[in-house]
Formats: structure tokens, C-alpha cells, sequence
């Protein structure tokens, strides 16, 4: 479609792992038009991630919790902006009336079979009807609608006065460093903290190595990171604080990380971290390790041998189906043929 690129708007107010599925879209945007002003529409705790980012022109946080006073301030926000365009990448009613209080002549949504919440009729311009796919390919649809060329690029990479701020946290060590995240936003994705206790004393005792929670303070993460350090012989250094560009930091340093289905875990995967998901209640085709990592994934969604369609729906009940044996497998992997890899996440030659 030809449409100007001067000025764009993009809708993305979820989750910090949907942040880090937009990411491509913006910085191929921005690598097509280097002269474009690009404006993200987003919540507060994912816009600390990409603050600066060199292709994120501005930001405009919309604080949903909020209610209407959040979208009151998001309408007098826009009345001083004016846009050419806007993507609306997130499928739910209120990104539909942030995409419309852009203004922008053309705004371009999923089509109607994949828009909830009667989305679709917020957008002049629909995506053509597609069946489902990994969440960061659907992302990818409006950069193919724009005719804009795709590049895999999240730009999420620790900053050199980020790398001066935070080196003191994690001193360099003989062994390899294994960064775990236990906490996610439902108890469902999440692996129990007994294993990972015995993960943590197994990387000390076979690998010499030592382990590293980073992630958030939820009260669910507080309670698993007590939990492993009290049943650890070997605890990990707990680093977890709610600071994304120092979690950024923390993931580009490590190893190797182990992580559920979360914000973190595509964090890890975009700066190119040998990274072990462990899925067992979403499903991975979907949600799992974009083209990285796939060989590092315990997939417990599927039945072995299964091949699941990519719109299976949560299997609940699935996580405890992941033994330390799997996971420590998958590290051993990980250390072997990741351990010195190139930039884009894939083995050395």
C-alpha cells in the first residue's frame, strides 16, 4: 500500500514481550524512511525498556489503569500531534480508541476474524485475512502491508553508559552465568521454585558456574525467590529489580537464560542470549523463541510426537511436567554450541 511514512503512530500497550515483537516493526520503519517521525503509543512499564530508543522518536505513555482520565490524557496528547498513518498491532477495544484518537487518515488494523472486541472498526484499512502465526509474524503483516522491507533488528543491546552503570553487579566470574526468571504474569506459566533450586546447585557442582535471578518484585516472584534460596545449597544472587534497561544489561552479560513463557524470555532471545524456554501452558509455536533458540526449548505443551496446530489454545497444568533433567540438558546444549556465538544469536562457524 502507498501511503506516507512521514509520520507514524503505533499501537502496542501491552506486555513487554509484545514491546519486543514491535521492535522490528519500528526499526524497519525507521531503516526504510530514516527521515520519519515515529510515535509509540504504550503503557508505563514497558516504555522504560526502549526509552532512547535510537528509532522511537517519542513516546506516549497511556496509563490504562487509569481508565478514561488515562485516554482523557491520551486525547490531548494527540490534538497536538498530527500522524500520516497508524498501525494498531494490539487486537483489544482500547487500543482501537487510542488508534482513532490518533486521527491519522489511514490506520491500518487486523483483519475482522482476528480483531476482538470489534477492533476492526476503529481502522480505515484492514490487514488481509490470515490464519494465525507466531505473534512477532503477525506483527511482521503490517510492515508487508506498507510494502515497507522486513529487518530482524530490536536494537535492545545495553548502552556503554548503561554497561558502566551496572557492571558492578555482576563482577566477572570463572564459570558460566545462568540467568533465571521465575516469576511471570499468571502462576500457570511458571515453573515450580524447588527445581529451581536443585538448577542453581546443579550449575555449581557440574559446571562451575553460578546463577542469577533477575526479573521483577511481584509478590509471586518475591515468594519463589525466597523459596529457591532457602532450598538452594548453592543460592543465586538475587538481582531482580524493576528496571528494565538494567534487566537489558543483565541478559546481554549472561550465559545462558532459562525462563518461562515472559517479557524477559523475548528480551533474551532478541540480544541474542542462549536462551532455554520452558512452555508448558502457552502455546510455543505461538509464543515461543522467535527463529532463535529452538533447539533450547522444553516444550511440555505438546503431547510427544504431537503436532499441535499454532492456535491451540493454554493447556493448563503442563508446567510440572518439566524435570531438571530437561532443563539441565538443555543448558549443557546451550554452553556447547552457544557459549561463543556470533551477534545474531547463532552458533559460531
Amino acid at each position: 500500500m502507498n501511503v506516507p511514512l512521514d509520520r507514524v503512530a503505533v499501537v502496542m500497550m501491552s506486555t513487554v514481550g509484545n514491546a519486543v515483537h514491535t521492535l522490528p516493526v519500528i526499526t524497519s520503519l525507521k531503516a526504510h524512511r530514516p527521515d520519519a517521525r515515529i510515535t509509540w503509543i504504550m503503557q508505563p512499564g514497558s516504555a522504560a525498556l526502549v526509552q532512547g530508543h535510537a528509532a522511537v522518536d517519542d513516546v506516549v505513555v497511556v496509563d490504562r489503569k487509569r481508565g478514561m482520565a488515562g485516554f482523557a490524557a491520551l486525547r490531548r496528547a494527540m490534538a497536538e500531534r498530527r500522524f500520516d498513518v497508524a498501525l494498531n498491532l494490539q487486537a483489544y477495544l482500547k487500543a482501537g480508541v487510542a488508534a482513532a484518537l490518533t486521527r491519522a487518515p489511514v490506520r491500518v488494523g487486523y483483519d475482522r476474524a482476528r480483531a476482538r472486541d470489534l477492533t476492526w472498526l476503529f481502522s480505515t484499512h484492514r490487514l488481509p485475512a490470515r490464519p494465525r502465526g507466531h505473534v512477532q509474524d503477525e506483527f511482521l503483516e503490517f510492515l508487508h502491508f506498507l510494502g515497507v522491507p522486513v529487518r530482524l533488528e530490536w536494537g535492545l543491546e545495553p548502552t556503554d553508559e548503561e554497561r558502566t552503570r551496572y557492571a558492578q553487579l555482576l563482577p566477572e566470574a570463572p564459570g558460566p552465568t545462568l540467568a533465571m526468571v521465575v516469576g511471570t504474569t499468571k502462576a500457570e506459566k511458571e515453573w515450580p521454585a524447588e527445581r529451581y533450586a536443585a538448577l542453581a546447585d546443579r550449575v555449581a557442582v557440574e559446571l562451575g558456574g553460578r546463577t542469577v535471578l533477575v526479573g521483577g518484585r511481584s509478590p509471586r516472584e518475591e515468594a519463589a525467590a525466597a523459596a529457591i534460596t532457602s532450598a538452594a545449597s548453592h543460592p543465586p544472587l538475587d538481582l531482580r529489580e524493576w528496571d528494565l534497561r538494567r534487566l537489558a544489561y543483565l541478559l546481554a552479560r549472561a550465559d545462558v537464560l532459562v525462563s518461562p513463557d515472559t517479557g524477559p524470555l523475548h528480551v533474551g532471545v532478541a540480544l541474542g542470549t542462549p536462551t532455554v524456554a520452558l512452555m508448558g501452558h502457552t502455546n510455543p509455536k505461538r509464543y515461543g523463541p522467535y527463529r532463535r533458540f529452538g533447539d533450547l526449548l522444553v516444550d511440555a505443551f505438546g503431547e510427544p510426537g504431537e503436532d499441535y496446530p499454532i492456535d491451540a489454545p493454554n493447556r493448563p497444568g503442563r508446567m510440572g511436567r518439566i524435570t531438571v533433567d530437561q532443563v539441565m540438558e538443555k543448558v549443557d546444549l546451550a554452553l556447547r554450541r552457544y557459549r561463543s556465538s556470533s551477534p545474531d544469536g547463532q552458533p559460531s562457524p
